[in-house]
This record gives structure tokens, C-alpha cells and sequence, in this order.
């Protein structure tokens, strides 16, 4: 059985995810071939709620830019848009750095993209996870 300070971390860790709704923001120069946007890889994600933010129920939402490089790892993260907390902001880009993707592609060939990326921090558990 858990004890509740694991049951809470665990919640708190689970409770800032990442939608996986994620917009390729960079073009080829020629522009005639399409891009396929790179994949995050699901079981790496991990983003750290803020507990003062926790312990206050506030909710919010961070959109970032990240620049996925074509071996799948992340060079530069932006703040496109602030949750109007710094600590959201602050989880949000130190958990994005560690992320990693299967690559964009274009004609088979892997590229660097930059993609945004929406990480919203919601007490709700995820669609992925029902504990």
C-alpha cells in the first residue's frame, strides 16, 4: 500500500502533462515536400506539477516552442505563451528539455523542426492515466 506522500508526489508528477497536440512550426526551404512531425516518446515524459501551485488548485497551461533536433533530442525551448506563473513556465521548459522524440522527417530524412508544444497542469488525471 502507498503511503499518502508517495500517493501525492505521484499525483504531482503526474498531474503536469503534456498534450500531445503538437504543431510542426518549421517549413523546408523548397516547401514542396511535407513534413511528418516528430513523435514524442510517451514513456519519458515527465513534468513536475509545482507543489505551491498544487496545494492552491491553480491550474494553467504553458505553451512552448521546442526545437527537436533530427536525432530526436531537444536543442532550445521558448515560452510562446505564459501560464501567468512563473513556476508553471519554469516546470514547463526544465521538463521539456529532457524530452525525447522520434525525429521529424521529411522525404525519409530526418530534420530539426521547431514544433509548439502545449503543457497544460491540471489536478484532473490524465486521459492516459486513471490513478
Amino acid at each position: 500500500m502507498k503511503s499518502t506522500e508517495d500517493f501525492c508526489l505521484q499525483r504531482r508528477t503526474l498531474g503536469g502533462f503534456v498534450i500531445l497536440g503538437m504543431l510542426v512550426a518549421a517549413f523546408s526551404c523548397g516547401g514542396e515536400s511535407e513534413i511528418e512531425q516528430p513523435i514524442p516518446l510517451l514513456d519519458e515524459m515527465t513534468i513536475d506539477y509545482p507543489l505551491s501551485l498544487w496545494d492552491q488548485a491553480i491550474e494553467g497551461e504553458t505553451l512552448l516552442r521546442v526545437l527537436v533536433t533530427e536525432g530526436g533530442s531537444v536543442d532550445s525551448v521558448e515560452i510562446s505563451e505564459s501560464s501567468g506563473y512563473s513556476a508553471f513556465d519554469s516546470a514547463a521548459v526544465a521538463g521539456a528539455i529532457d524530452l525525447r522524440f522520434n525525429p521529424a522527417t521529411q522525404d525519409g530524412e530526418s530534420i530539426e523542426v521547431w514544433v509548439t508544444l502545449p503543457v497544460q497542469f491540471s489536478k484532473r488525471p490524465s486521459p492516459d492515466n486513471k490513478n
